[in-house]
């Protein structure tokens, strides 16, 4: 098995660099795969490993794990204390407004029929308009967003751009067919979703932890379709509203 990129590695967690299309861990939505990143990681690693949180299958980026009981329950409290910071990136139809929070009450998925709270908050980081035809059309509209869960709910970024009619790009289970297809033609065959930076206190001294993960290679001609694909963060000004 292929080993995972660690990004960050002590004595006591790790983060690593999970593939898209990686399985996390075996469950009911496993459907006969064989191959988990836990199962990976404890052979790489050579020990136990204990999972502090999840990523869908076709989200990649920033995986944090523990060595110990003690030292992933600790993540575990920091995680539900919500003073870890997540953020994502993720590519979605439309143009949304520069800034926008979401909140919107979702189930657990599949047998977990009660909502709970769920707040992401997004910014736009660019946005493009491209000439393909698009339901009546003569052009389509892109944004680059960062997106940052406040909550951990179930699939929660994906089904709350579906909410705002902003349909993350290659997501099959709650995106918008149409514009997935226009990015398969691109060459581009996943979901724009991606755990970009993760940063918390390290539970045994309390330093700042701060690892960022970078895009693969699809993701990365999705982002050159945005004034070359260059990180807003690193420039003088960020790129631009919609003309």
């Amino acid at each position: 098995m292929t080993a995972l990129e660690v990004l960050y590695r002590d004595d006591y967690l790790a983060v690593v660099d999970k593939p898209a299309g990686l399985m996390v861990h075996d469950s009911a939505l496993a459907r006969g795969e064989t191959d988990f990143a836990a199962d990976r990681l404890r052979d790489q690693f050579g020990k136990p490993i204990f999972l502090v949180h999840r990523l869908d299958r076709a989200t990649s980026g920033c995986l944090l794990l523990a060595f110990d009981r003690d030292t992933a329950s600790a993540l575990g409290k920091v995680l539900m204390s919500r003073e870890v910071e997540k953020d994502y990136w993720a590519v979605c139809r439309g143009w949304p407004e520069a800034a926008f929070t979401i909140d919107h009450d979702l189930d657990g998925g599949p047998g977990k029929p009660l909502k709970k709270p769920a707040v992401t908050r997004f910014e736009r980081l660019a946005s493009v308009e491209l000439a393909l035809p698009s339901t009546g059309f003569e052009t389509s509209r892109y944004a680059w967003l960062s997106a940052h869960p406040e909550t951990g709910r179930f699939r929660q970024i994906r089904r709350h751009l579906k909410h705002a009619s902003h349909h993350l790009i290659g997501d099959t289970s709650h995106g918008d067919g149409r514009h997935n297809r226009t990015f398969r033609m691109m060459g581009i065959h996943r979901m724009l979703l991606h755990a970009r930076r993760l940063a918390f206190a390290h539970p045994a001294h309390g330093g700042v932890v701060e690892v960022i993960a970078p895009v693969d290679a699809p993701f990365q001609r999705a982002l050159d379709l945005f004034d070359g694909g260059r990180d807003p963060a690193s420039q003088t000004e960020t790129a631009g509203a919609p003309p």
